[in-house]
């Protein structure tokens, strides 16, 4: 099930770009919250 047209393959490209930018925001969403409730990190 591979794309054969490049704009779809460009298109799941930007997808697979997206998530990997919200999984970074997630991480370090969770450390600072980590770090607020923890307090002596």
């Amino acid at each position: 099930m591979l794309p054969s047209d490049p704009h779809k393959r460009r298109r799941a490209r930007n997808i697979a770009l997206a998530l990997l930018l919200l999984a970074v925001v997630a991480v370090f969403y969770v450390v600072s919250l980590v770090k607020f409730k923890g307090g002596a990190w």
